[in-house]
């Protein structure tokens, strides 16, 4: 999931999901804390992620590194 941001109404979609790219946010973010709890890997604070990365491309979400792979 790429996003802006998220908020608590978006805690469920978390476990349909495999990573997650926030724009907005820190450690202690809505975003990163849900994505740990759900096992999910996480980069926030990107600024551009969702700018940057197209409806439907492919991504790896590095977590431990804070690193986000575009893939096609």
């Amino acid at each position: 999931m790429v996003t802006p941001t998220t908020s608590l109404n978006w805690t469920p979609v978390f476990s349909l999901i495999k990573g997650v790219i926030v724009d907005r946010g820190g450690t202690i973010s809505h975003g990163a804390i849900v994505a740990r709890e759900y096992g999910r890997a996480a980069v926030v604070n990107t600024f551009q992620g969702s700018a940057k990365i197209k409806t439907g491309s492919r991504t790896k979400v590095d977590g431990n590194k804070g690193v986000v792979y575009i893939l096609e």
